[in-house]
């Protein structure tokens, strides 16, 4: 079963790991895909929606003769991740209550 994933949560998923570290997008990419199936192509759209919103900045790094694109989490982006953060939770809590309810019935 697939479970979507919306806009806000995908950038709060961004955002967190912006927050540990800078990253260029084909990294960040690959360390998404540990918690969510997101390919290169959906990626870079969001990353260019995101910069536009003001939530990150990107800077370019040159490795091994070519040109990295990192990116970087904003001051707007960490109220924007408090803010995913907390919608997260209140979301988490309210479907822990409805699961947790059925786990009793099932005893």
């Amino acid at each position: 079963m697939k479970i979507q994933v919306t806009a806000d949560l995908l950038d709060g998923l961004v955002l967190a790991l912006l927050a540990q570290k800078d990253y260029y997008g084909y990294a960040l990419t690959q360390d998404m895909q540990k918690a969510i199936s997101i390919s290169e192509s959906t990626m870079y759209p969001v990353l260019r929606r995101m910069r536009n919103n003001g939530y990150l900045t990107t800077y370019d790094q040159s490795y091994q003769g070519r040109n990295r694109r990192y990116y970087k989490i904003t001051a707007t982006g960490q109220v924007h991740l408090k803010r995913v953060l907390t919608m997260w939770n209140n979301y988490k809590d309210s479907l822990d209550k409805v699961f947790s309810g059925a786990a009793e019935e099932d005893r």
